[in-house]
């Protein structure tokens, strides 16, 4: 063999393993990329970032203004919304309140897709907390469980701050994002279903992108599900995915945790999940067609407060075995975008941004008998 052969051979091996090592790569990929993310130490050695201060303002996302003095007429609610993971994860199995990756993508993603629909609802308050990582929904190990749960410990402190402190006997809506859904569902649970004075003042809870089990809202529970528009003291849960996405829907059924009666994380099982459609108002097999999609919207980056621009007719959607299936979304711009870490967190858009806002509105004046005014009275944390 020639040197000019031999030469060829040596490239076409280099090749060749390149070429393993690429699709490898590909292959394993969300491991890789996981693992990136792994804190690789114990919960039970771990130190936890400090514990926020909910008597400060730096402690909340969201604090409406003169949020301790006596609330205007024309706010008769008050919105307490827990956001959804922000935080990626590395060294560490929670995110303190101060990170600034999460807190951008709090601020730019999920408070103007999803905590926005309830701006014209009432006051907003948006506790930081020092949310379970990102890492901690992508395994099912005993340490990020640990994680979860610890997370729970900020959301209750800084409800009951604002009972004591901003809540005056007010209705309130309770609203949680996926991570914060699921605290909000304990929450709602312990604190509010079992205090006959808080159970009064529960408008409705939204429980958006969230798996909670069907069976512990029937009828006859402490709080049930919202089976119709105007209904108070229920609750409105769904998680969704888009028609003919078999792995998400395979992701969400058999990844899920929710609280047990020991308020341990537990796998859903055979449970079916709760599935409020937005598009109808209520807990129903029934299709709701694209024409009842009152606007969805692709709300990033907006200044908090801006209304967005709503596009009208995107999506159809239906429950089916328990998740709500949408269609595609007709606009470019309802579409997954991002890094690999942000396309597994809540989308950076709201299919139902317009129809939330109505339903919470409806069910507001069914309670207070008066509807939500539009005006605009609070600010983000840290503005004037």
């Amino acid at each position: 063999m020639g040197v000019i052969g031999l030469r060829r051979w040596i490239f076409a091996g280099v090749a060749l393993f390149l070429a393993l090592v690429i699709a490898a790569a590909f292959i394993w990929r969300y491991d890789i990329l996981s693992n990136a993310l792994d804190p690789k130490v114990p919960f039970l050695t771990y130190h936890p970032p400090p514990a926020p201060d909910y008597g400060k303002r730096a402690s909340w996302a969201l604090l409406p203004r003169d949020a301790d003095g006596v609330a205007p007429v024309d706010r008769s609610v008050d919105v307490f919304f827990v956001h959804p993971t922000t935080f990626d994860g590395g060294r560490d199995w929670n995110g303190g309140i101060d990170q600034p990756k999460a807190s951008r993508f709090l601020s730019r993603v999920v408070l103007p897709n999803y905590a926005g629909p309830f701006d014209r609802v009432g006051r907003v308050f948006a506790p930081r907390y020092r949310q379970a990582s990102l890492y901690t929904y992508l395994t099912l190990r005993d340490d990020a469980r640990d994680a979860r749960r610890f997370a729970y410990g900020d959301v209750l402190q800084a409800f009951r701050t604002y009972l004591s402190r901003y809540g005056h006997d007010r209705p309130f809506i309770v609203v949680g994002v996926e991570q914060g859904g699921s605290l909000a569902a304990r929450l709602l649970r312990e604190e509010v279903a079992t205090k006959p004075d808080l159970k009064r003042r529960l408008v409705a809870a939204y429980l958006i992108e969230t798996v909670v089990p069907a069976d512990e809202y029937a009828p006859d529970s402490p709080l049930p599900a919202c089976e119709r528009r105007g209904e108070t003291q229920c609750v409105a849960a769904w998680a969704s995915a888009q028609e003919g996405d078999f792995r998400s829907v395979q992701e969400l059924m058999g990844r899920s945790l929710v609280w047990d009666g020991a308020d341990q994380l537990v796998n859903l099982e055979h449970r079916e999940p709760l599935c409020f459609n937005p598009l109808l108002g209520g807990v129903t097999l029934e299709r709701a067609p694209a024409r009842l999609n009152l606007g969805a919207t692709n709300a990033t980056g907006l200044d908090w407060g801006a209304r967005p621009a709503f596009l009208q007719r995107q999506v159809s959607a239906r429950c089916e075995n328990g998740l709500l299936r949408t269609s595609k979304p007709k606009s470019s711009s309802l579409r997954d975008s991002g890094s690999w870490a942000d396309r597994r967190k809540v989308d950076a858009y709201n299919l139902f941004y317009a129809d939330l806002e109505a339903d919470a509105q409806v069910r507001v004046a069914a309670m207070t008998g008066r509807p939500a005014s539009p005006s605009r009275l609070y600010g983000e944390a840290g503005a004037p």
